[in-house]
């Protein structure tokens, strides 16, 4: 057997306890794998599997739920930090003297900080890893979004909440890499689809919290000379789910063992499937079978050109850092990015531009009549498909429609209907993008494609918040038709998508 020497990482494996990363030596410098079958010394012959392979091996069970509930919490998260500041702005803007057009850059702030962050990261975990880089991301996304609720002013509050933004871009596509990489491939669709209703919960979360939290008088105190209005105590505790993840991220879960075998770490990545294979058949006396795992050779020198990249001048980073963005649009992968930086484009502007002023808008119900009617008053309160294609295009078309019943509102139970309506359908194509966007592109591409299109998203919501902020006291109807066409053309843009059913992870 060949010499061993440890690398001096450590890596955090679900349970808390730590090992150190351990590397065969070879004359080549390449890692591989062998152990004693028998007690008079003779090697065992050992089976060689693919990376989907070992994920059957390592079973379906106990480790997957959990990782569902890790990283659905991330999830969520990430949904309740976004949010927040719909919930706030009805109160935020006396305290901050916003009007308007400000109320449409505050929202839109954070969206551009996930633009920004979303290739970032998602380059970074293609390059250094998923899990590293959600515990920086979420870090961010928690520490910036509490520090924004001490901002005295509105340009301090607005750029706290962008960079803020940077944190929340990160993790959305990351953690949807990381989470489909444990899967099994007849799992996968239905799992990450669970994963993404955790989004949901987020929005119900924030909810729970504004209605707990805003109108409270107590919560109503001093520092020094800033006036602690109940709604910057939401915005602390907006962020301790950002700040939680990092944390449990950080101390329990294992890299993603596709990853550490597209990084030539074969034995880290046995270590993980062995792991999943403790946890799935609870310790009953069965054992991971003494296996090697097949690396792949194009995507192991994909990654080391980078690496030279990065200690190469700064043009040559610069290169190797518009790579993936190069691969999205060559052969085969071209057609169905543009398709999706359409529907994302399409999917964002419609979403958060009118999920984000629904409680502005549902907020002049209070003078009776059409949110739209009343305008000119704002207000002044002081306190698992199985067809993810279909799914898609039927669910955007579905939202696109729903956008008309703002019209017929007149009570704030039909808003409440009308808000549950479109979210609910509109949820369902974010879902079945979810599965897309992780079964469509390689390990290499997948965080850095779904970076893409999310800043592509963030783009859109920027431009529907500032429209929404320049257009909701004049001209209402404009903002809220654009969002209807949009929904209809990114329904009918998701027909063009190619069915990706169980696909097997490349």
């Amino acid at each position: 057997m060949r010499g061993v020497k440890s690398t001096g990482d450590e890596e955090p494996l679900l349970g808390g306890k730590k090992r150190q990363h351990n590397e065969w030596d070879s004359d080549e410098g390449e890692t591989s794998f062998e152990r004693s079958a028998s007690n008079d010394g003779a090697k065992a012959a050992e089976r060689r599997l693919t990376y989907e392979e070992a994920v059957e091996a390592a079973g379906f069970g106990l480790f997957h739920w959990l990782l569902l509930l890790v990283c659905g919490w991330a999830n969520a998260s990430d949904a309740v930090e976004i949010v927040c500041v719909s919930f706030l702005l009805p109160t935020a803007r006396c305290d901050l003297l916003l009007s308007s057009s400000d109320m449409g850059l505050l929202t839109a702030s954070i969206f551009l900080g996930m633009m920004v962050g979303g290739y970032l990261w998602g380059y970074l975990a293609d390059l250094r890893g998923r899990r590293s880089i959600l515990v920086v991301s979420l870090a961010v996304n928690g520490l910036f979004g509490a520090l924004a609720s001490v901002a005295p002013w509105f340009w301090l509050f607005l750029l706290l909440r962008f960079i803020s933004g940077i944190g929340v871009g990160g993790s959305i596509p990351v953690i949807f890499s990381y989470f489909s990489e444990f899967m099994p491939r007849l799992r996968r669709g239905a799992m990450i689809s669970a994963l993404a209703t955790f989004w949901m919960a987020g929005n119900i979360l924030a909810a729970g919290l504004a209605w707990l939290v805003i109108p409270r008088t107590w919560t109503h105190f001093s520092v020094g000379r800033l006036d602690f209005q109940s709604w910057r105590v939401f915005v602390v505790l907006c962020s301790i789910p950002s700040l939680t993840s990092a944390l449990i991220f950080k101390l329990l879960m294992p890299e993603s063992p596709k990853f550490l075998m597209e990084a030539g770490r074969e034995s880290d990545a046995i270590r993980v499937f062995r792991l999943m294979f403790q946890l799935n058949t609870r310790g009953k006396g069965a054992s991971f079978p003494d296996v090697s795992l097949h690396v792949s050779v194009v995507q192991r020198s994909y990654k080391t050109e980078t690496e030279r990249g990065r200690t190469g001048r700064l043009i040559s980073a610069v290169k190797k850092g518009v790579m993936p963005l190069k691969q999205m649009f060559e052969g085969t992968l071209r057609s169905r990015s543009v398709v999706l930086l359409v529907i994302f484009y399409c999917i964002s502007f419609g979403f958060y531009g009118l999920w984000m002023w629904f409680p502005e808008l549902f907020a002049r119900l209070e003078g009776g009549g059409s949110p739209c009617i009343n305008m000119s008053a704002p207000s002044g309160q002081h306190n698992q498909s199985c067809y993810p294609v279909k799914t898609v295009a039927g669910s955007l078309m579905m939202s696109g429609l729903s956008v008309f019943f703002i019209y017929l509102v007149q009570t704030k139970f039909q808003s409440l209907v009308l808000s549950c309506l479109f979210s609910g359908v509109s949820v369902i194509a974010w879902n079945a993008l979810d599965v897309l966007g992780t079964e469509l592109y390689p390990t290499q591409l997948r965080s850095s494609a779904l970076g893409v299109f999310t800043g592509v998203g963030r783009v859109a919501a920027i431009t529907a918040n500032v429209v929404f902020g320049r257009l909701v006291d004049s001209s209402c109807a404009v903002p809220i038709l654009m969002v209807s066409v949009l929904l209809l053309v990114g329904g009918l843009a998701a027909l063009f998508l190619p069915q990706s059913k169980q696909t097997a992870l490349t």
